[in-house]
């Protein structure tokens, strides 16, 4: 899940970002409103994190203009205003939740994983392709019952995989998702981490759960049923 944070206060923006990557996010981050509104047009979001008090344009008319252009990614405002005037102004601008700093970090998490179940409602918090169990509030894999020990990151990767499982993704969809903006396109970083998943998952001597479309990307398969 890439994520983009609009965050003006560098110390503030350094630990939450360091916090969300740790937890399997990828995260972008802009300093001031103008340069938000130019990243969403330019990458593809899942969320965004969004302060209220911004240099250049503040939080709420960087959601006005969002929502007027017609973007739909879910948006969870942050503000040090706790006052009830203050999170309707924010939702009316078209913020889909509204958090009060400071906040504890694991209810940001929580708020984020309701965000995603909104955008996509059938999205289960365990994820079953096959043989692979996912466990997407833990961020824990078990494959044919054995639980598999997964860096943040390619917790990330197989989680992606396992939303799409059966599909072909292509190694730029699976970049624009997993991983942020300092992603090196010419870099083989997708196909390391895909190695490193096959090590973790597949049985030795058996057909890989992650099979490569020469020329295409990645599929995670699923065995079709007679």
């Amino acid at each position: 899940m890439r994520l983009l944070l609009v965050e003006d206060e560098p110390n503030a923006a350094r630990v939450i970002a360091k916090g969300l990557r740790e937890h399997a996010y990828a995260v972008d981050v802009a300093a001031d409103g103008e340069a938000a509104v130019m990243q969403v047009g330019t990458n593809d979001y899942d969320a965004i994190v969004l302060d209220v008090m911004l240099p250049r344009m503040d939080g709420l008319a960087v959601c006005r203009t969002l929502r007027g252009a017609g973007c739909e990614i879910p948006i969870l405002m942050l503000t040090a205003r706790d006052a009830i005037e203050a999170r309707i102004e924010g939702l009316d601008a078209g913020a889909d939740d509204y958090l009060v700093k400071p906040f504890d970090f694991g209810e940001l998490l929580a708020r984020l994983r309701a965000l995603g179940r909104r955008r996509q409602p059938l999205a289960p918090e365990r994820l079953v392709a096959g043989s692979l169990v996912l466990d997407t509030r833990a961020h824990r894999a078990w494959m044919e019952g054995r639980e598999v020990v997964l860096t943040a990151k390619e917790y990330a990767l197989v989680e992606y995989l396992a939303r799409r499982a059966g599909e072909v993704v292509s190694r730029a969809d699976i970049a624009e998702h997993v991983w942020d903006e300092h992603y090196d396109p010419l870099s083989n970083v997708v196909d390391v981490y895909v190695q490193r998943l096959r090590r973790k998952l597949d049985r030795p001597g058996a057909e890989s759960l992650i099979r490569t479309r020469r020329g295409e990307g990645y599929q995670l398969w699923i065995e079709q049923a007679p």
